[in-house]
């Protein structure tokens, strides 16, 4: 019964120094953006105004810049101005109300043999051109607050927005430089970050997604900070025997500086 009983007090030790081993060597590290994206535009033309420069911090959906948009300015205004015109639709209405009340009087009229049937015919069709003239007008009205609507877009295609929250890391072109394929200019977001580091095969395993670690930059900024991990690679590193983990940061007010090394303890006691 006592060897019995041993066997259990190792496995228990064994179940509880676990999470302890994870954790008890800290592993280098390094700190990246999350992401990083070179903004360019979907529209090709002419740089009129850029709103950030690099350092600059930006919002999503915050204009960073602008093309020249002088002649979809234009196109917009005559869109908007043929949506406001009301005078087709008014007067084929006008003829369609006397073409109404014409039809209505002749048809009386042929009942009691006072108009010939040629007249009759007349107006009847002078009655469907004219409901054919209203419906051509209510057409032609749609087809206007459609090409509104693709002014706009050609108009809002010259706008050009940040896609994350983060920061200006690079500006690659200037007021009046032609925008083609190349981007504008490059942004990182920085909150959270991401952190990247190579853990020992021995650890396979071990870490798994969500596990929690602690991740000490470099100075001057070496205060704990708490991290989770997000992504375990499945393929194993042969000739350093190692597997790539990756670890997501909070880095609220964008306090903290990508590019930084670190050192990471995985499942140890982590910062809270």
């Amino acid at each position: 019964m006592a060897r019995r009983g041993g066997w259990w007090i190792v496995m228990l030790v064994g179940v509880v120094a676990g999470p302890a081993m994870v954790g008890a060597a800290e592993l280098d590290c390094l700190i990246q953006p999350y992401e990083q994206v070179a903004v360019a535009s979907p529209a090709q033309g002419v740089i009129a105004k850029l709103r950030v420069d690099r350092g600059d911090l930006v919002r999503e959906g915050m204009v960073i810049a602008e093309l020249e948009s002088s002649a979809e300015r234009a196109a917009l205004d005559i869109a908007q101005y043929r949506t406001e015109v009301e005078s087709a639709i008014k007067s084929n209405q006008v003829r369609l109300d006397f073409g109404v009340r014409r039809f209505v009087r002749t048809e009386e009229m042929f009942k009691k043999d006072l108009v010939p049937l040629k007249e009759m015919d007349e107006a009847e069709t002078a009655k469907i051109l004219a409901e054919i003239g209203v419906l051509e007008a209510q057409e032609n009205l749609r087809l206007a607050k459609l090409e509104l609507e693709r002014a706009k877009t050609a108009l809002a295609l010259r706008v050009i927005r940040s896609p994350v929250t983060g920061v200006v890391v690079e500006r690659t072109l200037a007021v009046g430089e032609f925008v083609g394929q190349n981007p504008i200019m490059k942004l990182a977001r920085i909150d959270p970050l991401r952190v990247e580091v190579f853990v020992p095969v021995s650890l396979l395993g071990k870490v798994t997604l969500g596990t929690r670690a602690q991740v000490i930059p470099e100075p001057p900024a070496n205060t704990p900070r708490s991290a989770h991990v997000t992504v375990v690679d499945k393929v194993v590193d042969a000739a350093s025997g190692t597997f790539g983990v990756r670890l997501e940061l909070p880095n609220p007010g964008n306090q903290l500086a990508a590019g930084l090394k670190c050192k990471v303890r995985l499942g140890g006691d982590v910062a809270r």
